[in-house]
């Protein structure tokens, strides 16, 4: 053997074992001995601000709901689109996995002060521990024809929209055409074993006024002492979406204030084009640059998600406060529903903090994720703060040129219908 193969050969065979041996060695990564998830969030229905609005408006959308004097919390709310702000709270410790009570402390901010009373719920389903998959949603495809339209503008653009059409349509074109994305990840949660509010013995609701920021701490048996997380005010209630409505030429015209700390926005309307039973046509529309349904995106999103989609245009920047419909998409009257949030940013603490050197074990006693969204539901054209006289400054340039009409009640039994309907209430 030649001295040039000999060396040739020691280098293949050496040097994968010394690279393999200067690879970076992997953090050993344990879950937190407890947990706690915070969800908040904010909802504007039928274009009225949650819980304001012209007199006796917010009263009415509030008693529809299941709001109103008297009324009473219930866990879930931060899902459940109805006017309002929410907060659901959940706690885990592995130390005690049928822990059955816990206390959040929390500021007098929140007008909830001194605790939160955390109650497991009884005949909960087993807890999955450590899951941060994004959760997938089993949506119930319409039947008959479906037409996609996107993009904010007074006009359709080249190439729109796409249609399926559901009795020859093959997996392929259900792929194309249902392009949903999603990255919400669990949060608040009804688990056996892990205490959470609202509930029976805490069903207080959040105050109009409240503030989330300040301290928080957690206690209750197994949990480690010391479990104290400060909120500051990005992760505070969000305000309701002022969202102003205006028609001129076929075009509807939406409208907001910035929303503080809203990290990016997203709209998405959806109505029937033909309710024909034996063949009915649904129209979706939404404000992304890109071919996208919306169905998973009126929810709570991760930061480098909605970063990654801003950067793509699918979702609206944070200085944005104007987004057209474009004319001819959904039938005049036709009754579409528009949905729009804004996304705050997500917040996630442990303690202690991440070493930063890779081959120390990170170990940490705790951890917290405080999600926060404000979404506002209406009726696509239905501007109700105009209906009900609201005062000019609040309404648009284009309804301020506009003359102003003797002020009649409202009549939204069908808006109302569909609403209900639609949101399962």
């Amino acid at each position: 053997m030649s001295l040039r193969l000999a060396v040739a050969l020691a280098c293949g065979l050496v040097l994968p074992a010394a690279l393999a041996q200067t690879k970076a060695p992997q953090q050993v990564v344990k879950p937190p001995v407890a947990q706690a998830w915070i969800d908040v969030a904010t909802f504007a229905g039928m274009g009225m601000p949650a819980g304001g609005g012209a007199p006796g408006m917010g009263a009415m959308m509030g008693n529809l709901f299941g709001g109103g004097p008297g009324a009473r919390n219930s866990f879930g709310n931060t899902q459940a689109m109805s006017p309002g702000r929410w907060v659901d709270v959940t706690l885990a410790t592995s130390r005690n996995p049928a822990l059955a009570e816990g206390v959040q402390l929390v500021p007098a901010g929140t007008g909830l002060a001194p605790q939160l009373t955390l109650l497991a719920p009884p005949q909960a389903k087993p807890a999955v521990p450590d899951d941060e998959r994004v959760i997938e949603q089993d949506y119930e495809r319409p039947k008959g024809k479906l037409y996609l339209y996107w993009g904010c503008g007074d006009n359709v653009r080249a190439g729109q929209p796409r249609v399926l059409d559901m009795a020859t349509a093959n997996p392929a074109a259900y792929a194309q055409f249902f392009v949903a994305r999603r990255a919400t990840q669990r949060g608040a949660h009804s688990a056996a074993g892990r205490p959470l509010w609202p509930n029976e013995r805490d069903a207080r609701m959040v105050p109009a006024n409240a503030s989330l920021v300040g301290e928080h701490s957690f206690t209750g048996q197994g949990v480690p002492e010391g479990f104290k997380i400060g909120i500051p005010a990005p992760q505070d209630l969000m305000p309701p979406i002022e969202l102003k409505q205006a028609q001129a030429g076929g075009v509807t015209t939406l409208e907001w204030r910035a929303v503080p700390h809203a990290r990016a926005y997203f709209i998405a309307a959806m109505g029937a084009k033909s309710m024909d039973s034996a063949n009915p046509e649904m129209v979706f529309w939404t404000s992304s640059e890109l071919p996208e349904t919306g169905m998973g995106l009126i929810d709570y999103q991760t930061n480098a998600a909605v970063d990654r989609w801003l950067k793509e245009k699918v979702l609206l920047e944070p200085a944005v406060t104007r987004c057209a419909v474009p004319k001819g998409i959904f039938p005049e009257g036709g009754g579409a529903m528009l949905r729009m949030i804004a996304y705050g940013s997500e917040l996630n603490l442990a303690h202690p903090p991440r070493p930063a050197d890779p081959k120390q074990a990170w170990e940490p006693q705790w951890a917290a994720k405080v999600r926060v969204k404000s979404v506002a539901n209406a009726m696509l054209g239905m501007d109700m703060p105009a209906m009900m006289g609201a005062p000019a400054d609040t309404q648009t340039p284009a309804q301020r040129e506009t003359p102003q009409q003797p002020k009649t009640e409202p009549t939204l039994p069908d808006a109302v219908n569909i609403l209900r309907g639609i949101l399962g209430r």
